[in-house]
């Protein structure tokens, strides 16, 4: 038995030198542990952003009247999942071309479809150097989904679903990827020096040129404006609007600090921790702002311009969430709050009809935004206003071909009749909430 013993001993210590030359030619930690932490940060921060899909369908259904509700629901849910696709299909590599460039810095190509790593990848195999192909990808779709959402709030009411979708699909597919790719795809902006964090500009002020065209070509709901005067829609749920808003601020969380785009060091892991700091602070500072400015201004308090103060605090953050200090972030935040304050009634006298006050809170904040990294020393002011006006001649040319081919093939807007009744009954034969039809 002893001699079994040494024997299977011998054999053993014969068989070290070839594990140890094994364990030296495997990357060690320090090689895979920032790809593995970097992959983390942008699966946790995706999922927050995912989790801003449902704020914006509750912010929205909270602002809508009773009988557009199930509609709203119903264009959220659409919306998202056909920007997944059409991200999948034509826009990720379309965005981030790489080497694959159609045109230098302004075109990448079209239809390459996004392809994942091979189930079991070995860390030999692996790109170490960032984070695995399905993690870039699943946390850079959530963005392209939130710059749908914004259209979608802004022309409620009046629109029919399937235009709707289709201008969707065109956005998030097309239009989207293309412009973010001057920037973050490594594009003439980013050569430029333009600077965009995490899409003050890129999402927020995109989402919000696109809204902005819509609602000007699709007009304003039947009753809204008369004889000189502003009729006040009234909200169906403000509890579900609010909802809606703190469902967004978390998000927001992965959304901007997601965007640091590493967590391999000490470093990387304090400044997402910033992040996250500056980001609470703007969308306080913008609620404040609102919520003092609206009783000064208006006598009372406006819980919606509170709730719309606190999203454009957080879009006027987005551009550049890591650079300020604490301070800093109330001042970027706080001016978006008075931004909305004045930009909303600014929107009704040019009878410009935005239901849900996301022109104010992602276009006109998000280019506030924009211009205020250049204050943080980021980028120069003359590259910002390059990268704004860029986006917006784009934007707004490409939403408006679009828009227009859109009227004159399938009609964008819906009847008197059915807006009057509601596009809840109209489009889908149903309604959020049937004991209350006429709200």
């Amino acid at each position: 038995m002893k001699l079994v013993q040494k024997i299977g001993l011998a054999a053993a210590l014969t068989t070290l030198p070839t594990f140890a030359l094994a364990q030296d030619a495997a990357p060690g930690f320090d090689e895979i542990g920032p790809y593995i932490m970097t992959t983390l940060l942008f699966l946790v921060g995706g999922f927050l952003v995912f989790w801003m899909a449902a704020g914006f369908a509750m912010l929205e259904a909270g602002l809508v009247r009773s009988k557009n509700v199930a509609m709203q629901l119903t264009k959220n849910m659409a919306l998202f999942s056909l920007a997944a696709i059409a991200y999948w299909l034509i826009g990720f590599n379309l965005m981030y071309p790489g080497d694959g460039w159609l045109i230098g810095g302004w075109l990448g190509p079209f239809f390459s479809v996004t392809s994942l790593e091979p189930v079991g990848l070995a860390a030999g195999d692996a790109a170490l150097d960032y984070a695995s192909a399905g993690s870039d990808f699943f946390f850079q779709l959530m963005f392209v989904a939130a710059t749908a959402s914004i259209v979608s709030g802004t022309v409620a009411e009046r629109i029919k679903l399937w235009p709707f979708l289709i201008f969707v699909i065109v956005l998030t597919g097309v239009f989207y990827p293309i412009s973010g790719s001057w920037q973050w795809g490594g594009g003439w902006l980013s050569e430029a020096g333009f600077s965009d964090f995490a899409g003050s500009t890129i999402v927020h002020s995109v989402g919000g040129w696109a809204a902005l065209t819509g609602a000007i070509i699709l007009g304003p709901r039947l009753g809204k404006y008369k004889d000189g005067k502003v009729f006040p829609m009234l909200a169906s749920n403000l509890p579900l609007a609010t909802l809606g808003t703190f469902i967004l601020w978390l998000g927001w969380f992965g959304f901007n600090g997601g965007s640091q785009l590493a967590m391999g060091t000490v470093g990387d892991v304090t400044d997402v921790s910033r992040i996250f700091a500056n980001t609470n602070m703007a969308a306080a500072s913008g609620a404040v702002a609102a919520l003092i400015l609206t009783q000064v201004v208006f006598g009372k308090v406006d819980l919606t311009m509170v709730l719309n103060g606190a999203l454009a605090g957080l879009v006027s953050i987005t551009a550049e969430p890591l650079a300020p200090s604490l301070f800093g972030s109330l001042l970027i935040g706080g001016v978006g709050g008075v931004i909305v304050v004045f930009a909303v009634p600014l929107l009704d006298k040019l009878k410009i009809d935005d239901v849900v006050g996301a022109i104010p809170v992602h276009l006109f904040a998000g280019i506030w935004g924009t211009i205020a990294v250049a204050f943080s020393g980021s980028a120069t002011l003359g590259a910002q206003i390059t990268g704004i006006l860029a986006y917006g001649v784009f934007t707004v040319v490409a939403s408006a071909i679009l828009w227009f081919i859109l009227k004159a093939t399938m009609g964008i807007r819906v009847s008197e009749e059915d807006e009057i009744n509601g596009l809840d009954k109209a489009e889908l034969g149903m309604e959020a909430y049937p004991e209350f039809s006429k709200g």
